[in-house]
């Protein structure tokens, strides 16, 4: 009986070699993962919208590309980059600030009597702190508001490689709008190849996936923001945008709004400006509210994911890639969900079913 002869040396030479090049191309396409990520994420949730554009634009694949590159340096890159610029600018106020506040002396709160209905009752409970050893309290925190202030005001370098992310992943937006088909036909092709038609459906599912978490966090926080900040607008609050930006985060991080617009609510009573306090209290709780209808609406438009998959993806994702992990860590997680709840339900479904795909306005690009 003839039996080949394997060559053991060859085999692992080449296993090897394909070893060390594929973490050669990790190690060099690392610097722009985030970016390729999230400009992913981006292309795949828009894709309907740049089809429809396309339409209005006579069928022009180029034209609308571009225009879609434009929009999103008008929502993202623009506004952060005006933000950036007033944190630069005003950093030394805030370490001033802070500074400021840790040698003074616990304040009164006179301002907490003209709070509508509860005003009395807040004062009173203020000035029992005070009188039951809240100065000591205060003597004692008064120094970390300085130190926490500076550490904000260095932390502007992570917001400036925030911004060139941005701007990378709008250019690769860009470039996956012109040739989105051939890049997910790649793709497509590449699963077919490991995976026959499992890594086909596994595809699909991922589209639809990524497709629900910029639905359902990124689209909300961006409408709740937006509308949080027109009601700081109309209020007259200063440093809006920046406010804008710092709430958009908060509400990705499945923490809200509330912190920034209750601390200008605060800002309002405290400047004597009841009229307009009480209006921004009112609005706050409408914008801060109405994510608990928008999110679950745009989430299951796209796939069936539990709220607290994403709340474990986002903080996971922080503390794992820093700010730019708000934004990777849901989609990777909720991927992974879609894919691992596929496998498990497919004895219902035969292997060789294809998964539908979406309608072809929300189909794969």
């Amino acid at each position: 009986m003839n039996m080949k002869k394997v060559d053991l040396a060859k085999i692992t030479l080449g296993v090897l070699f394909l070893s060390l090049l594929i973490v050669s191309c990790f190690m060099v396409l690392r610097p722009f993962l985030p970016a390729l990520v999230w400009a992913t994420m981006i292309t795949i949730a828009t894709w309907p919208l740049m089809l429809m554009v396309q339409r209005l634009l006579w069928g022009k694949r180029a034209l609308a590309a571009l225009s879609m590159t434009l929009v999103l340096l008008l929502m993202f890159v623009i506004p952060l980059f005006m933000a950036l610029a007033n944190v630069a600018e005003k950093a030394p106020m805030l370490i001033e600030l802070g500074t400021t506040i840790s040698h003074s002396p616990p304040p009164e709160l006179l301002w907490l009597q003209q709070v509508p209905l509860v005003g009395g009752k807040l004062y009173d409970f203020w000035q029992q702190i005070l009188a039951s050893g809240g100065q000591v309290l205060f003597a004692k925190l008064a120094p970390y508001f300085g130190q926490t202030a500076r550490w904000l005001a260095s932390q502007a370098g992570n917001l400036g490689l925030l911004f060139v992310h941005f701007l990378l992943t709008v250019g690769i937006c860009g470039l996956l709008y012109h040739s989105g088909e051939v890049v997910a036909t790649g793709i497509r092709r590449f699963a077919h190849r490991l995976a026959g038609e499992r890594g086909d459906n596994a595809t699909v599912l991922a589209s639809q996936a990524i497709r629900a978490v910029a639905m359902g966090v990124v689209v909300t926080a961006l409408v709740q923001s937006s509308v949080a900040g027109l009601g700081l607008l109309i209020a007259g609050i200063p440093y809006t945008m920046i406010l804008v930006v710092v709430m958009f985060l908060l509400i990705v991080a499945q923490i809200g709004p509330f912190p920034v617009l209750l601390a200008c609510v605060g800002y309002l009573y405290w400047s004597g400006d009841t009229t307009w306090g009480t209006f921004l209290l009112v609005w706050s709780l409408l914008a801060g509210t109405m994510d608990n209808f928008l999110r679950p609406f745009l989430i299951k438009r796209g796939a069936d994911l539990p709220l607290i998959l994403i709340l474990v993806g986002v903080i996971g994702g922080l503390l794992a890639m820093g700010i730019i992990g708000l934004f990777i860590g849901p989609v990777v997680l909720a991927v992974g969900y879609t894919l691992l709840d596929a496998w498990i339900k497919e004895d219902d479904h035969p292997a060789g079913d294809k998964v539908a795909a979406p309608p072809h306005d929300k189909a794969l690009p």
